[in-house]
């Protein structure tokens, strides 16, 4: 894929983030979801590949854009598969809460893993400890490995995990071994990504979450030299035969970073929605402009760009500005 679309890929998380910035903290996270949704949709059709949706918002049937299968693009260019999320983290935009991202990640077609929308098992970490620790190994153990790997104590190792209930047994466990923790509120696509960044803190990423998050973050950490392992949770028959529908012959099976993102030619680009550890988000400046913060990767060079972006909100196409100005007729001069 020519090098072109990273930028072009940033141009619609930055879309997605400016529509979905006005809806922070007021509670109402579909509406910022459906902004997001909206505009990254309108956006995709300059961008010049034949794609289609493998990670998305759901079934044709469950959701209006964005769906599974969808075609998006031009028509003209490479065949490609697209891993999207308009909103990384709903809650934490709805709350005004750190974390939330605009996310796409595309791979050349049959490349992306098919990941059901499920739990999924996972364990992230950064290029340092890349090919040596291991999903099915206790956490004891795997935070020892991982601090002596890092050249820290083990109390000195940071640990983030979604604060969930169905974690509590993982977090007793890891307290006990006196690893820092850092419970994330939500948005686990960050939380894995922040293993590759040192500068965050977060040495391991543990857990389970969305298995179409864990392609998400396998495209970023394979682009940043990190890794992902994960085993999907199928919790009835239903989800049972639904990996089977989607080609996954052993729904158990532990997969690698490389079976969820099969092709070194991916890219992927996320844009700060509100602050994170890797990116800020979008800030309102006087005179109708914003900023965005965006990060753009591309695994076959192991190239990452940091890009800060002006943006003069009312030259912004029609749609996009409708969107992402919605309560302009509110707002006083």
């Amino acid at each position: 894929m020519e090098r072109q679309l990273t930028l072009e890929l940033a141009r619609i998380t930055e879309a997605a983030a400016l529509a979905a910035s006005h809806w922070i903290g007021r509670g109402m996270k579909n509406e910022a979801d459906n902004a997001a949704t909206t505009v990254m949709r309108h956006e995709f059709q300059y961008i010049p590949v034949e794609g289609t949706v493998v990670i998305g918002e759901g079934e044709m049937d469950e959701a209006p854009m964005l769906y599974i299968g969808e075609r998006l693009g031009s028509g003209e260019g490479p065949s490609v598969d697209i891993a999207v999320d308009p909103v990384e983290g709903t809650e934490l935009v709805a709350n005004g809460l750190n974390g939330a991202m605009a996310v796409v990640a595309i791979a050349p077609s049959g490349q992306l893993l098919h990941a059901p929308d499920m739990y999924m098992q996972k364990l992230a970490v950064g290029p340092e400890l890349a090919g040596h620790v291991d999903l099915d190994a206790p956490l004891s153990e795997t935070v020892v490995k991982a601090a002596k790997r890092l050249g820290k104590r083990v109390c000195d190792l940071t640990v983030a995990i979604l604060d969930r209930e169905r974690h509590s047994e993982q977090i007793r466990e890891l307290r006990e071994s006196g690893v820092r923790l850092k419970l994330v509120g939500a948005g686990d696509v960050a939380a894995a990504m922040a293993t590759a960044f040192p500068e965050s803190g977060v040495d391991l990423y543990v857990g389970s979450g969305g298995a179409p998050e864990g392609v998400l973050a396998a495209a970023a950490l394979k682009c940043l030299g990190g890794e992902i392992q994960g085993r999907l949770m199928p919790s009835n028959e239903q989800e049972w035969q639904r990996c089977l529908d989607m080609g996954i012959s052993n729904p158990l099976a532990l997969l690698t970073t490389e079976d969820m993102v099969g092709d070194d030619d991916v890219l992927f680009a996320a844009t700060g929605i509100t602050p994170g550890e890797v990116i800020q988000g979008v800030r309102m400046l006087p005179g109708g402009r914003a900023e965005t913060d965006s990060i753009v990767l591309r695994a076959k060079t192991g190239t990452a760009r940091f890009v800060r972006t002006s943006h003069l909100l009312p030259r912004k196409s029609s749609l996009a500005h409708a969107l992402v100005d919605p309560f302009s007729h509110s707002e006083t001069a």
